[in-house]
């Protein structure tokens, strides 16, 4: 916001409102549901400082008083969302319990797909994001590793998790801006791709073709790609 000082600041550490003034009439949580609720019904490029006040019935400038910068704004959208992880008891079983880390990201990030774009370390440090970390170590504790592997092993498998949801994201958004079905669209593509394959030109492509040309299992790769990244961690 124009006049106000660059320096940083962690909004955690900050009180919920600055100034002076009558009983703050938001709390962040308020400001957070309404920003993820505008994120959810139009994408990240729909929720700005002005929006998220008119869903909250007030003026935008006030909104400052609460939420300095739009960064903090996805702070604590962010933080929000991360709020829906469940916490469960480790089972003992570190890889089992990190799949079911994962599963339970995928599906956070397809309830929100703009969840995707702020995926960022700089937002790994609020409330329940602390939380959702000491749970995941506390999964790892039968993992013979120092903390810093384990951390390197959460650090990876969110980044492939993230990578594969917004590639998900991004082909079901595609689909749905055709102006033809996905099922049309796929018999043209994999027609000419065909076409190319018995060409000869490409001979190892046509090999693995004909090793498998079924359909791809999405569920089968994403579980075959959790797979890959925890054994490389195994003792």
């Amino acid at each position: 916001m124009a006049g106000r000082p660059a320096v940083p600041h962690v909004i955690w550490a900050r009180p919920e409102r600055t100034g002076r003034g009558p009983r703050p009439a938001f709390s962040r949580a308020d400001i957070a549901a309404a920003a993820v609720r505008l994120a959810d019904e139009g994408g990240l490029d729909a929720v700005s400082m002005r929006h998220v006040a008119a869903e909250l019935g007030c003026g935008t400038m006030s909104l400052y008083n609460y939420v300095p910068r739009k960064e903090d704004l996805y702070e604590l959208m962010v933080d929000a969302v991360g709020g829906e992880h469940e916490l469960w008891e480790p089972s003992g079983d570190w890889r089992a319990d990190l799949r079911r880390v994962a599963h339970q990201t995928r599906e956070l990030m397809r309830r929100h797909p703009w969840l995707p774009r702020l995926m960022s370390p700089v937002y790994g440090f609020s409330p329940n994001a602390l939380r959702f970390l000491e749970h995941c170590l506390a999964c790892m504790d039968p993992l013979d590793a120092p903390y810093g592997t384990k951390l390197q092993l959460l650090a990876l498998l969110n980044g492939c998790v993230t990578t594969y949801v917004a590639n998900e994201l991004a082909t079901a958004e595609r689909t749905r801006a055709l102006p033809w079905s996905e099922e049309q669209e796929n018999q043209v593509r994999i027609a000419y791709l065909g076409g190319q394959i018995a060409s000869g030109a490409y001979p190892r492509m046509a090999a693995a073709f004909t090793e498998d040309a079924g359909p791809i299992d999405l569920e089968a790769v994403f579980a075959w790609m959790l797979d890959r990244v925890l054994d490389s961690f195994a003792p």
